[in-house]
């Protein structure tokens, strides 16, 4: 990952915009605070991974709650959302 402090950042701000496009830049301000430049492809790709996430996290929280119920073999199991 590239960093950058603020003022170069401005500076140079289409060379990072383009690097964005490939991994993430940090830019740094002089007070600590990073902030992160990607793209929005990579933004979009991070956001389902972390969705994806969640739901497995969810359904394995229900497996362990007894919230689920046994499949059996030749059963229907898209009848629920069949009309």
């Amino acid at each position: 990952m590239q960093s950058a402090n603020a003022k170069k950042f401005r500076s140079e701000l289409k060379d990072y915009m383009d690097a964005a496009v490939s991994e993430p830049v940090r830019i740094n301000r002089r007070g600590g605070e990073s902030f992160i430049l990607m793209s929005e492809q990579i933004y979009d790709d991070f956001r389902n991974e972390i969705q994806s996430l969640q739901r497995r996290l969810l359904g394995m929280s229900e497996i362990i709650d007894g919230k689920t119920k046994p499949y059996n073999r030749g059963e229907d199991r898209t009848a629920r959302f069949k009309k």
